[in-house]
């Protein structure tokens, strides 16, 4: 009886004791160590990008691109604003979230995946510039402020996962980077990306 009292008397004082401010507090903490991971996915992206965008495409490259576009363009065809907003929320959620976890097998995934979205964005924006010219980029300007950090955290926590076999605790390692990602992607990753989605839904919803 004593025993099962300690435990809820502990369960209550956790509870109790749980403060959103502090685990914001620790998060950011947590970010600031992994900065350096952010920058390594920053400056790819920024590459990337630029790649994209001055580099000529190879043909296969540029089908691959356009198609994956028309895909997105007939899946969201017809949508009302809510629905846009939605499925674009669910779909960078989804890939911000997997290019983080799967960060864990050595950092590979999330490196793949910011060299594929840096790449395409320098398409996308020659290929806007060419058709609409260069004002069609402010399009992109509203949600990528949000958008574009909330990927580059997410990827660069998913980095400095992939580094736990490498410290002198694997295994706690893994088990901190994995919590404190978690945390981050919550806290700091998902309200942005919710913010990025509202704007995006709702503006492509507008100019069409």
């Amino acid at each position: 009886m004593a025993a099962k009292k300690k435990k809820k008397d502990v369960k209550k004082t956790s509870k109790e004791n749980f403060s959103l401010k502090e685990e914001y507090v620790k998060t950011w903490d947590y970010l600031k160590k992994t900065k350096k991971f952010i920058w390594i996915i920053a400056i790819v992206f920024l590459v990337m990008a630029l790649i994209g965008y001055f580099v000529p495409a190879p043909e296969f490259i540029s089908n691959q691109i356009l198609e994956l576009i028309e895909e997105i363009l007939d899946k969201t065809q017809g949508m009302g604003s809510r629905e846009l907003v939605t499925f674009i929320i669910a779909n960078n959620v989804q890939a911000s979230f997997l290019g983080m976890i799967f960060g864990f097998v050595l950092g590979i995934f999330p490196v793949i995946t910011v060299i594929i979205n840096g790449y395409v964005l320098g398409f996308v924006a020659l290929m806007s510039i060419n058709l609409e010219g260069a004002s069609s980029l402010l399009k992109l300007l509203p949600h990528g402020i949000f958008e574009l950090p909330a990927v580059i955290i997410a990827l660069g926590t998913g980095l400095k996962l992939g580094t736990f076999p490498f410290q002198k605790n694997p295994k706690k390692s893994l088990r901190n980077f994995l919590k404190n990602s978690i945390k981050v992607f919550l806290l700091i990753v998902l309200p942005l990306l919710l913010i990025a989605g509202i704007i995006e839904g709702l503006l492509i919803f507008l100019i069409n």
